[in-house]
């Protein structure tokens, strides 16, 4: 039997698929909804935005998402016809997932 690494990309599908379905709404609602009708003022939201908790729920409103995009964009690419390159678009969308959850972790966590 050959292990493969495919639960681990599957899960950060399913968990990107979470966070994009019940998160980013309530994120929405929050700076698009709620700031500009004046229940939060920004000054509050952006004193939130300082906390250490804060910041690591948007490193995961960033990254589980690219994980589902990543995931996704894979196996639409497969179905039109890029089968014989399986290696190259796991690295190519996996890669870039990582490369930006990097990214957002490096500007969240240390600026």
């Amino acid at each position: 039997m050959v292990r493969s690494n495919e639960p681990i990309w599957w899960s950060l599908f399913s968990a990107g698929g979470v966070v994009a379905a019940f998160l980013i709404p309530v994120s929405i609602l929050v700076t698009g909804i709620l700031v500009p009708a004046g229940w939060i003022s920004p000054e509050g939201l952006r004193g939130l935005f300082g906390h250490l908790l804060t910041r690591l729920v948007l490193l995961v409103l960033i990254s589980l998402p690219l994980f589902h995009w990543a995931h996704r964009f894979r196996y639409v690419l497969a179905d039109l016809g890029l089968k014989g390159i399986p290696v190259l678009l796991a690295v190519i969308c996996y890669g870039a997932a990582i490369l930006g959850t990097l990214l957002a972790a490096y500007h969240l966590l240390f600026s």
